[in-house]
């Protein structure tokens, strides 16, 4: 009897050191702070072993310590910049203090109050094809608007998107202008430092007919090209044969009454919500969240990877074009509304931006006020690419892109302008094959604020 009483003590005592695990803040948390009332997010990934920590703190490598329900960790970016936490874990919450000192202004420090939960795994389901009818469109890429439809990694979503101007595939006025957005769509998993990987399916006209303009955006307007343009800023209404898969002017000048065009349905608009610490932009503007890209390569087979700066990412698109140019260059393309089918995927622990792949290209996309700074950003995106997945040096990337790099203009017509360069999958084939790495991107920002 007594043997089997000692047992049992042991067994209690086994199970209760088990709940009590020396390991119980491995895992990734999601920290939320506010900074002078302005919130932010932060991304922490803890490994314990026993009164030891190591891991990332935004994408920084972090040491520190464990007593008891107190933790202490310290981590320094590659500008020497530090942040040092100290934070007490109650009922699975960490609440403490982040003091984060400039390496150009130690003198004074900032330090924030904050509060870090574990984020749990999101269920493991089959993928589900979502059917949603949107009732509201919003005009700004916010991280407070509600969730229309909460999905899945691996989920598709089937819905529909109004035109430029809020008007539907009925001919009813739904929204106003300025590039009414269907969703946001909560991504489950999808945190901050993540990025948010979609996969467009098929997008499908739902009308036979589209507007756009006659005139010539001013970034590619001579002064002697102006005058001759001085009067064309008038509406082109289009008629667009869904069986044929064609678009025509409904009221061709002379010369183009003979002018048809196939139609290849693309998405001016597609973004993940950008952080609470600004105000959210417009659904006209671009940035590192996407937003207005009015990229014609955005359409049927691409996959396209944004970050995550908000908890679900917030998933916006719209602004749907029959047909785009290069570059927008009339200011509008053929704008209409469509049917839209894509899915959702989610890369933990890294933060990818304005990138995109199609069966036969990769693509990295560069947004910038003028067309030299776009020019740039998109060639160091890609390099960072190259340097990332393909694992080239500085000098190996430089002398690949100086014979494989193919650029185009994307956008004119905002107030960024767009450039992305585009490689061949036929000219990847003789590097090494491609890694997938677990981390963070150096060309992107890591705090989503």
């Amino acid at each position: 009897m007594f043997r089997f009483t000692i047992i049992a003590l042991i067994a209690a005592l086994t199970t209760s050191l088990a709940a009590q695990s020396p390991e119980r803040l491995t895992g990734h948390w999601r920290v939320t702070g506010d900074s002078h009332g302005t919130n932010f997010y932060q991304s922490l990934d803890l490994t314990q072993h026993g009164k030891k920590l190591t891991g990332k703190f935004g994408g920084d490598q972090l040491e520190g310590t464990v007593d008891g329900n107190a933790i202490h960790f310290f981590s320094r970016d590659e500008d020497n910049d530090t942040e040092e936490v100290s934070a007490t874990l109650a009922e699975g919450t960490l609440t403490g203090t982040l003091l984060e000192t400039d390496a150009q202004n130690p003198a004074h420090p900032s330090r924030t109050r904050f509060t870090a939960i574990l984020v749990a795994k999101p269920p493991t389901t089959a993928p589900q094809r979502r059917e949603f009818t949107p009732t509201v469109f919003y005009r700004e890429y916010s991280p407070a608007n509600k969730p229309v439809l909460i999905v899945n990694p691996g989920d598709t979503i089937h819905t529909t998107t109004v035109d430029a101007g809020g008007v539907d595939e009925q001919g009813e006025q739904r929204a106003a202008g300025g590039n009414p957005q269907t969703g946001p769509f909560y991504v489950n998993g999808a945190e901050p430092g993540d990025t948010l990987v979609v996969h467009i399916l098929h997008l499908k006209l739902n009308r036979d007919w589209a507007e756009s303009d006659d005139n010539v955006d001013p970034r590619a307007l001579s002064s002697e090209l102006a005058v001759k343009m001085k009067d064309n800023h008038n509406n082109v209404k289009w008629h667009l044969d869904l069986a044929k898969g064609t678009a025509a002017p409904d009221k061709p000048g002379e010369h183009m009454k003979t002018f048809s065009i196939p139609t290849i349905p693309m998405l001016g608009c597609l973004a993940t919500a950008t952080g609470p610490g600004g105000a959210a932009p417009r659904t006209q503007d671009s940035g590192n969240y996407g937003g207005n890209m009015d990229f014609n390569g955005v359409t049927d087979g691409a996959t396209l990877y944004l970050p995550v700066s908000v908890p679900g990412a917030l998933l916006y698109f719209g602004d749907g074009h029959a047909l785009q140019g290069d570059g927008e260059l009339n200011g509008n393309a053929l704008e209409t509304s469509m049917d839209v089918e894509l899915s959702v995927d989610v890369i933990h622990g890294k933060r990818i931006s304005n990138r995109i792949e199609t069966p036969t290209e990769i693509i990295a996309m560069g947004l910038n006020g003028s067309i030299d700074d776009a020019f740039r950003d998109a060639t160091s995106n890609m390099v960072f690419w190259l340097m990332d997945q393909y694992k080239l040096t500085p000098s190996e990337a430089s002398q690949f892109l100086g014979v494989a790099a193919d650029y185009h203009v994307s956008e004119v017509a905002d107030r960024n302008a767009g450039i992305v360069l585009k490689i061949a999958r036929s000219k990847l084939k003789s590097l090494p094959a491609p890694q997938e790495t677990v981390g963070d991107d150096p060309s992107v920002p890591q705090i989503s604020k």
